[in-house]
């Protein structure tokens, strides 16, 4: 297995944060969070905002706060899983979850960055668009190029990269406070917004949307690796400052994401919605409409600026969430332009695909399409993390409060039940529909939605249960009485017994007769190890293979005449590798080995047979050693 890789390896504890004090302190810890914040203002969300405000005015404003502060809980459990176990959120997630379960997160984790890739690509194309004319397909194909800005941004250090998303978030919001200026929303209305409702169906598929846009799952991931580019004090009183440092960081940044997404839905609705321009869920509808409903050119102007910085900052911490993600379930690493590369060529190709067969005007649709794929992945992310910072082994006195305990689980629920509801009315949507081709959706959808159903239960119930376990073991440290009434049958049926043709076999022979009995099956293995056997395996034909075949076959024979059942196996090559396929093969239930005492120099001499095959068996081993004199 290869060694674990720090998370971001090459800025990790790349900015000092143990020399300072007051206000340098908490500057040394901003940056993190305005990374993971432009994820939050990105294209998506803008198409879930503008469709949202013009179709139910400021009725949807408090999912907006809602899921801010969702967010804003999440992404501190993030930060200080990262601080605390110095570990992203996928590199925990592999070290909890069997391969095959990380393999599945993997790929969930992946749909949901090409997802957001997706919402970028068309965010970018967009703006291009509306600024200079350039066709949305030609604007596509040019988002490939930005795959080298963040490798330029990173030869310049981690400031560097914090710095150049700051500079477009301050021009997204100084943008949007412009445009809110000019729109005059109407105060009492926007705080009715504030009052929770669904008008309807559609509102709840917004919603989701709108929730996904906010809390996005490669977020978490990008969080809890991203504190760890701060060198601080690894004392108790040390973490806990980073920690608190970090809230604070993300508080700041998660406001400024909450205002920008405030404006777009303000802004819709007190333009398109108070109009009756209720069906304006496409960017450039909005951008079009802008300018002769404010009154000003500037309006439109500020709106295409603001929209092409939200997508080339996005696309920047999309690249590093999927280096991320794939480092840390995999602990793969390709190079980052590659990585980039494949990202977007994924996220380019649907976009293609629409532009091509439906047109431009369908752009809208896909994405908040693209969110609510993000959302439907969201439970896989948050589920982990609550586990991961729960868990008070691991976490020690760091571990989240209860309250915070509850209410991060009420969150998990309330994403999980909506898209559960948004994916039952989907199907069957799809099944009234498609009338004579539904046989499909239950034959390939279902199947699918089921297994992801059932991947999410595991996650979630897993660590519960290994969590009562260790509680039940911890409470009863030495275990409780088992049931003696069957001690006179035999436990062992095939037990196998390494030979080396030494004075220590027939200790072992003998050991592992009084195991098994004559009610046992005993398989007697030996490994040849010359260089020949090492070589040419099975097919050596020299004459120490031979004799050893000779000398395991009088063994049996001895065995055999005392009426015990016996087989013989030869093996060829490394015996570490070698003894544990041959139990493997003959299923046994024991294995009896001799141990001739080699300790420090002689076992790196000779090797640790026996430690090593130990581990990579999974049943008994038994380890006989003769008695040593004491002078």
């Amino acid at each position: 297995m290869n060694e674990q890789r720090k998370s971001l390896s090459e800025v990790h504890s790349s900015v000092d944060a143990t020399q300072r004090s007051g206000w340098r302190k908490l500057l040394a810890f901003l940056g993190p969070a305005y990374l993971v914040s432009v994820g939050y203002m990105d294209p998506g969300n803008w198409a879930t905002d503008i469709a949202g405000g013009s179709k139910f005015g400021y009725a949807l404003i408090w999912v907006l706060l809602m899921s801010n502060l969702m967010a804003l809980l999440l992404q501190s459990l993030s930060a200080r899983l990262g601080v605390v176990r110095q570990l992203d959120l996928a590199q925990a997630s592999r070290s909890s979850y069997h391969p095959i379960v990380n393999f599945c997160l993997w790929v969930l984790a992946e749909i949901a960055i090409a997802a957001c890739d997706l919402a970028e690509v068309l965010g970018m194309a967009i703006g291009l668009q509306l600024l200079f004319g350039l066709p949305l397909v030609w604007g596509v194909t040019l988002t490939v190029l930005d795959t080298l800005l963040l490798l330029v941004l990173q030869s310049y250090g981690m400031r560097k990269i914090e710095a150049f998303i700051v500079s477009l978030v301050a021009i997204i919001g100084a943008s949007f406070l412009m445009e809110m200026i000019w729109a005059k929303p109407d105060v009492g209305a926007l705080t009715r917004g504030f009052v929770p409702s669904l008008p309807n169906e559609e509102a709840l598929y917004i919603a989701i949307g709108i929730i996904g846009a906010t809390v996005m799952p490669h977020n978490l991931y990008l969080h809890s690796s991203l504190v760890q580019t701060r060198r601080f004090d690894t004392s108790e009183r040390g973490i806990w400052s980073a920690i608190k440092y970090n809230f604070i960081d993300s508080a700041i940044a998660l406001n400024a994401a909450f205002f920008v997404n405030s404006a777009i839905l303000i802004l819709a609705a007190s333009t398109f919605f108070r109009a009756g321009l209720y069906e304006v869920s496409d960017i450039q509808d909005a951008y079009k409409f802008l300018a002769p409903m404010l009154g000003t050119d500037w309006a439109s102007i500020l709106f295409g600026v603001a929209l092409v910085a939200a997508g080339q900052s996005s696309t920047i911490t999309g690249t590093l969430a999927g280096q991320i993600v794939m480092e840390g379930y995999l602990n793969l690493r390709i190079a980052p332009w590659l990585r980039r590369l494949i990202t977007r060529l994924i996220a380019i190709v649907p976009a293609y695909v629409v532009i091509m067969l439906y047109g431009e005007h369908k752009t809208g649709e896909l994405l908040v399409f693209s969110q609510v794929v993000l959302s439907l992945q969201l439970g896989f992310a948050i589920i982990p993390l609550i586990h991961f910072t729960s868990d008070k082994q691991k976490m020690g006195v760091f571990v989240i409060k209860p309250w915070v305990r509850v209410c991060a689980w009420l969150i998990a629920i309330i994403i999980v039940s909506l898209n559960v509801k948004l994916v039952f009315q989907e199907i069957t949507s799809w099944i009234e529909s498609s009338a004579d081709s539904a046989w499909l959706i239950y034959i390939f959808v279902i199947p699918v939605c089921l297994a992801t159903g059932g991947l999410l239960l595991y996650i979630t119930f897993k660590p519960m249960l290994d969590m009562r376990r260790a509680d039940q073991l911890a409470k009863s440290p030495h275990g409780t009485a088992a049931d003696l009434s069957s001690l006179d049958k035999p436990v062992y049926q095939r037990i196998t017994i390494a030979i080396d043709f030494s004075h220590i076999d027939t200790l072992s022979i003998r050991s592992a007769l009084s195991q098994g009995g004559k009610h046992a099956t005993y398989q007697l293995v030996h490994v040849v190890e010359t260089a020949g056997a090492l070589w040419y395996g099975s097919e050596i034909a020299d004459r120490e293979s031979a004799d050893d075949k000779v000398a395991l076959q009088k063994y049996a024979d001895q065995l055999i005449a005392q009426g015990y059942s016996v087989q013989t196996q030869i093996g060829f090559g490394n015996p570490k590798r070698i003894i544990p396929e041959i139990i493997k093969a003959f299923d046994s239930d024991l294995l009896v080995m001799g141990a001739h005492g080699h300790q420090w120099v002689k076992d790196l001499i000779l090797g640790a047979t026996v430690d090593t095959v130990r581990h990579r068996v999974n049943i008994p081993v038994l380890i006989v050693r003769e008695k040593t004199s004491t002078g």
